[in-house]
Formats: structure tokens, C-alpha cells, sequence
């Protein structure tokens, strides 16, 4: 192991702060349609509702985390993910150690490679991210602070090596029980999972297929996808039922529920929750009271 591995000791209280629920979103970071007041004051709602974290959808930083951490007392906040290679280490280290020493443990790095398809000069994803880790040791970022956004064995691996844990988007339960088999019980697992607040199959259905299909294009996640057993079909025109099925919770309050256990069940220290609906220009605050409700 690296000597900046953080210890299961010291991990816990990262477990701890951002508890067994959090939400992801788009809506929350900077740039978006939604102002900042509304940004904050929606974080805030989402502290009091008593969810332990928010992840920042997209390419974010510490600078979209900021507000929101100023606005709260409580929440930590994550990146999910920031882009290693949009993202000077240096920098990354100096923002962070300025968010620490204002608002100690409220912000939690999440790093990730992104998509061949999105970055210019994609390549050796695996050997830029130990680069990247290796540059944020040397900046003084010590790996308690961040984790990674993880998918395959090797990645899962660098979670356990080099970072406080893993933040895997877009999978099943089947892949959280694998992701915990390789982390060990020690490192955070804290998986991405979507949530339709419909019990209309129909209706669920079509809202979370034209959601998924700008991730089908996205190698990364079908590849992953066919090695957890899925086929070619499957990922094909959007995602078949059984892919919707399986990363997607819909239902009613128990069905929804029921599914989210299944990934604590599979060994998830944490779900990151994102509500998904027709129009996810808007801030679904009406959604996360209708979770927390199910989640007491």
C-alpha cells in the first residue's frame, strides 16, 4: 500500500458524517439554470431532511462545492466527479486545503477518468489517475480526503490503495457486492443509484430510458454493464426492462425502499440517491422530501 493510505480507523468518521443516505445532483452545481440562492437554500433543505452528503454531478470542483458548505453546518459535499484531466493537482490541493481549514471534513474530493469519448487526447486512463494521485500526495492531499469514481478491478483497487473508498455511478447491486469483495470492509463504498418517483411501470420506464441513453453511448458503463452479465440487447435503443430494472429504482414508497436496501444489503456503506424526472433542469426538492419521508 502507498504510505498516504487512510486506515479503517480513520475512515470511520468519514463513514459516519455522511451517514447511510445522500443525493446526487446535477441541479446543485454552479453554472446551472438554478441561482445560487436557490441553490443553497435547497442544500439546506437537504441537510435538515438529514441526508449526510451531496455529490455534485458533472465535471465539478471545490469551487462548486464552496457555497453550499457555507450555506449548511453539517452536510459534506462531493465532487462526483472532477475530471483528473481537466484539473491541475497543485490547484486541487491548494482549493482543497482552503475549504478544509474554513470547513474541516465538509468536502470530499470525488476523482474519475470521464469518457474517452468527452476528453481530447484520452489515453492510459489508469496510468493518469496514479500520475494525478501521486502529484496530490506530493501537493500535501493526503488520500483520506478523496475517493474514486470506480468501476473495474484495477480502479477498485486504487480506491483501496489510495483513497478513502470508492463512488461508483451507474451500477447494480450485483456490482456493489463485487466492489466490497475487492475493497474490503476498511474503505468507503458509496454507490450512485437513480430513482423514478413513479409506480406507473410504463411511465417509470420511459422517463428513465430517455435519462440512460446518453450513458449508453459511453463505453465505459456498457462495458461494465456486459461484464456484470448483461448482453448487447440489453444496452441497445435506450436499455432493455431488465437494465432499467436493475439501475433504476421505481415502484412505490416500499418498492423503492426495498431497492435502495439492496444495495446496503450487498455492502454499500452509502447510497447517493439521484431523482430522476422528465425535466432535470429544475431542482427536485419536492423528490428528496418524498425520499427522506420513505428513508425514516
Amino acid at each position: 500500500m502507498n504510505d498516504t493510505t487512510a486506515s479503517p480507523t480513520a475512515l470511520a468518521p468519514l463513514k459516519e458524517s455522511v451517514g447511510r443516505y445522500g443525493v446526487w445532483s446535477v441541479q446543485l452545481r454552479s453554472g446551472d439554470p438554478t441561482g445560487a440562492a436557490e441553490r443553497a437554500e435547497a442544500t439546506a433543505e437537504l441537510e435538515r431532511l438529514g441526508f449526510g452528503a451531496v455529490w455534485l454531478g458533472g465535471n465539478t470542483s471545490a469551487a462548486d462545492a464552496a457555497p453550499l458548505i457555507e450555506a449548511t453546518s453539517r452536510i459534506v459535499v462531493g465532487t462526483s466527479i472532477q475530471s483528473i484531466w481537466e484539473h491541475e493537482p497543485s490547484a486541487v490541493a491548494a482549493s482543497f486545503a482552503e475549504l478544509e481549514v474554513a470547513h474541516p471534513g465538509r468536502f470530499l474530493l470525488g476523482l474519475g477518468v470521464s469518457h474517452g469519448p468527452r476528453v481530447k487526447g484520452y489515453s492510459r486512463p489508469y496510468s493518469t489517475m496514479v500520475d494525478h494521485l501521486d502529484a496530490l500526495d506530493r501537493a500535501g492531499m493526503r488520500s483520506g480526503h478523496r475517493v474514486l469514481a470506480a468501476l473495474g478491478p484495477k480502479m477498485l483497487e486504487l480506491s483501496r490503495d489510495r483513497a478513502a473508498g470508492a463512488i461508483p455511478y451507474l451500477v447494480t447491486p450485483e456490482h456493489t457486492a463485487q466492489a466490497r469483495e475487492r475493497l474490503g470492509e476498511g474503505p468507503l463504498l458509496a454507490p450512485e443509484l437513480k430513482v423514478v418517483l413513479s409506480s406507473d411501470p410504463a411511465a417509470a420506464r420511459a422517463t428513465a430510458r430517455a435519462y440512460l441513453a446518453r450513458y449508453l453511448e459511453l463505453p465505459n458503463y456498457t462495458r461494465n454493464f456486459l461484464n456484470l452479465g448483461f448482453t448487447e440487447a440489453d444496452v441497445a435503443d435506450g436499455g432493455s426492462d431488465r437494465l432499467i430494472d436493475a439501475v433504476f429504482a421505481w415502484g412505490d414508497e416500499d418498492t423503492i425502499r426495498a431497492r435502495i436496501d439492496t444495495f446496503l444489503d450487498a455492502g454499500a456503506d452509502h447510497v447517493a440517491l439521484q431523482v430522476v424526472e422528465d425535466d432535470m433542469t429544475l431542482i427536485p426538492r419536492e423528490g428528496w422530501r418524498r425520499l427522506a419521508s420513505l428513508l425514516a
